[in-house]
């Protein structure tokens, strides 16, 4: 009896004990929990912060015909459509969007104290290592943009033409005949890979439409095709006039290497110089001027692919 007693005594000490123990303080995380809602960031985000970060990038990440990172690493990804209550469900200490954030989400987010950050355009290079560089600082490991910024450094410098070549008359053209101008991203890729933007040099900028006309009449000598000719209402890639542009190389260039920078820059500088490699002279009939060839006959080599229809944040 008396052992039982005590065992009894010390049951109800320890249950006293327990009651009044403090409540655990939940455990605060090393870094910050980050939603991305533009397909530029993710593909960053992906690159420079732990997996455990990311509580949800872009959906338009996961659409194969608007990714800018590899597909089944952003399926990998919980994903949201950038609602407000989509985004409050996730609990974020920060929120990444396109600096064209709708005005009612913005006030929605700060209402609930959500922290946002905001990206810009980056219309060259130096923007869009600045980016990856603040990306990375917002997720807590500035370290690892430097080392991305790196890789990005080492690539265009693989890609740059041969000291003292000639920059090579290029366009690059996407669907319904739009193109990047001036002051574009894609513009400083081709400058910086032995290209010139034909599209800035007739006054353009960004998402202007080339006149086939004008593509006729001063041909290029390149001519990047962004898009897919055969889709509905958009015959202006295929049209016949483009045959007769003998001296005229036509190589395919994946649209989604048009969307964004950071990561990106390395997959569109490795084609760049790729297509830049394999052109070689070709004299014209008579020896006047001279034409480009790819890997020993002109070619037009755009396969099928649909651009989305929408514009990019970054």
């Amino acid at each position: 009896m008396r052992a039982a007693r005590a065992l009894t005594g010390l049951g109800a000490i320890a249950l006293i004990a327990g009651c009044a123990r403090a409540p655990v303080a939940p455990v605060p995380h090393l870094h910050p929990l980050i939603v991305s809602l533009n397909p530029c960031s993710d593909a960053v985000l992906a690159e420079v912060a732990d997996r455990g970060q990311i509580a949800a990038i872009s959906s338009y990440s996961q659409d194969p015909r608007a990714t800018s990172m590899d597909l089944r690493l952003a399926r990998s990804f919980a994903a949201t459509g950038g609602t407000a209550e989509e985004v409050v469900a996730l609990h974020p200490d920060v929120v990444i969007a396109a600096s064209f954030l709708p005005v009612a989400t913005r006030s929605a987010f700060a209402r609930l104290g959500l922290r946002v950050e905001t990206l810009g355009i980056a219309n060259g290079v130096p923007a869009s290592l600045a980016q990856v560089r603040q990306i990375a600082t917002w997720a807590g490991h500035p370290e690892r943009g430097e080392a991305l910024v790196r890789r990005i450094e080492l690539a265009l410098a693989a890609a740059a033409p041969p000291q003292g070549s000639s920059p090579i008359p290029a366009v690059l053209w996407e669907q319904g005949g739009m193109v990047p101008g001036a002051d574009t991203l894609v513009s400083d890729l081709l400058r910086r890979t032995g290209f010139a933007n034909f599209a800035a040099e007739q006054g353009m900028r960004q998402a202007d439409r080339l006149p086939l006309e004008m593509m006729i009449a001063q041909p290029p000598r390149v001519i990047l095709s962004a898009g897919d000719p055969r889709a509905d209402g958009d015959r202006l890639l295929q049209h016949p006039a483009l045959a007769g542009l003998k001296q005229t190389m036509r190589a395919h260039f994946d649209p989604v290497l048009t969307y964004c920078g950071g990561p990106t820059i390395i997959r569109a500088v490795g084609r760049l110089a790729e297509v830049r490699r394999n052109l070689t002279p070709r004299p014209l009939a008579g020896g006047a001027g001279g034409g480009l060839r790819e890997s020993g006959t002109l070619r037009n080599d755009s396969p099928p692919l649909t651009p989305p229809a929408r514009g990019r944040g970054t």
